[in-house]
């Protein structure tokens, strides 16, 4: 079965490399980032849109193989950010981001 899913979901999806090169973005990350160029940030830097201490917090994510997690926001919505290394044969390739809406007040559960 072949699908696009990664075009397919409401979700920001932006892929980068070891240096920082933007590889990829979803139709919904293009969109959210159309102001700055949408698609066209492909093969650009992400230290070019970033401030001192998000590059930190990309060194630190790249070097302790730790995700970054927050929620921030924007234009009257709230969005969970997800930023974390992704792997190829077992090291780290470079960074990817998942951004989506989210409520304002969510349902959580305890499960286990």
């Amino acid at each position: 079965m072949n699908f696009d899913w990664f075009n397919g979901i409401p979700v920001a999806i932006t892929v980068s490399d070891l240096e920082g090169n933007i590889l990829e973005m979803n139709d919904a990350a293009a969109f959210v980032f159309e102001k700055s160029g949408g698609k066209a940030l492909i093969g650009k830097s992400l230290a070019d849109c970033h401030n001192e201490n998000s590059k930190l917090i990309m060194d630190q994510m790249l070097a302790g193989q730790q995700p970054n997690t927050y929620t921030i926001e924007k234009n009257g919505r709230k969005k969970l950010i997800f930023q974390s290394p992704w792997m190829k044969d077992g090291k780290v390739a470079g960074l990817i981001e998942f951004s989506m809406v989210i409520p304002f007040e969510m349902k959580h559960f305890i499960r286990g």
